[in-house]
């Protein structure tokens, strides 16, 4: 990897990691103990992740300037979309393995590492095929058009953790005591250090990120190949992870038509990633930016009226 490669001076990466192993320190020792996490705690996280992500917005356009601040927060808004999705396989998974209430933050914390690593391995290998492969563009624009039309059509993702590879290979290698254990992830049994069920949902749900992390950094990439601002969109929309699912968890439901949405803004970004290697060129960012703020606003307008609508019928009938 070359110096462009990084797009931003190595201080302002080095800042920027220190600032994210902070604020990933604070949450940590804030939740050290085991309990449930209620609705007005995770509020008030949601607010402390979604501040902190749009402050680092606000240093980016002072620092850079308007085009590269539009580009953050597009790819801010448009990971941060994605997200749900997330949100309801966490939530499909934790009730898969039955995971104690007091032990999902926990769970979801040490995922949020994994999803982290994951999607800087994908940012700079994206980044990099984009740079080299004139090709490249047109092949991850298709997949996105297609992911987005299979997001419309089927829907809910399949997140059997039986019939997934990763899962049922480490079950396979690692002994594993079933149950939970304290909320350890290893517990020694005659003498053998063995994995708890907690471990397997961990497992589950880090081997089930690896493709949204394909499908959200491809569409971020859409939007910009300034892997700094690529990263750090990606990183402060992940960080609050935890908190969006203690918050959206139940209300999931009442966002029926938030899927179409995100699977237009997939397709868009597809669509966008092929038009740059045609005559027409790259879209203007804050193009982008209207078109993702747009397309938010009317799926999830559109949910909840159709909810408000479905509650009144119910009181009717």
């Amino acid at each position: 990897m070359d110096e462009a490669t990084f797009a931003a001076p190595l201080w302002a990466w080095a800042a920027v990691g220190a600032v994210i192993a902070v604020m990933l320190a604070v949450d940590l020792l804030s939740h050290r103990d085991n309990h449930v996490i209620e609705l007005r705690e995770a509020l008030l996280w949601s607010a402390v992740w979604i501040t902190a992500g749009l402050a680092f917005g606000l240093v980016v356009w002072l620092w850079r300037g308007g085009e590269p601040a539009a580009a953050y927060f597009s790819g801010y808004l448009l990971e941060k979309a994605l997200s749900v999705d997330n949100v309801f396989v966490f939530a499909l998974l934790f009730g898969y393995f039955r995971v104690p209430a007091a032990y999902q933050h926990k769970v979801l914390f040490w995922g949020v590492l994994g999803a982290l690593a994951f999607r800087l391995a994908f940012i700079f290998a994206g980044a990099e095929l984009l740079e080299r492969l004139t090709w490249a563009g047109v092949v991850l624009g298709a997949f996105l058009i297609w992911t987005g039309w299979r997001l419309a059509v089927r829907g809910e993702p399949d997140v059997d953790p039986d019939r997934n590879v990763v899962v049922r290979a480490f079950r396979r290698l690692v002994p594993t005591e079933p149950g939970y254990h304290g909320g350890r992830f290893t517990v020694r049994v005659d003498g053998r250090r063995r994995a708890t069920l907690l471990l397997v949902a961990l497992v589950a749900i880090e081997a089930t990120d690896v493709v949204f992390a394909i499908d959200s950094v491809a569409a971020i990439l859409a939007i910009t190949t300034d892997t700094f601002l690529v990263w750090t969109a990606t990183a402060f929309a992940v960080l609050g992870l935890r908190s969006l699912y203690f918050c959206l968890a139940g209300l999931l439901r009442h966002f029926g038509y938030l899927r179409y949405g995100l699977a237009f803004l997939l397709a868009f970004a597809g669509a966008k990633l092929i038009l740059a290697e045609t005559p027409v060129g790259k879209l203007p960012v804050w193009s982008t930016l209207a078109v993702v703020v747009l397309t938010l606003s009317v799926a999830i307008g559109w949910s909840m009226v159709d909810a408000r609508r479905e509650r009144r019928r119910r009181a009717g009938g």
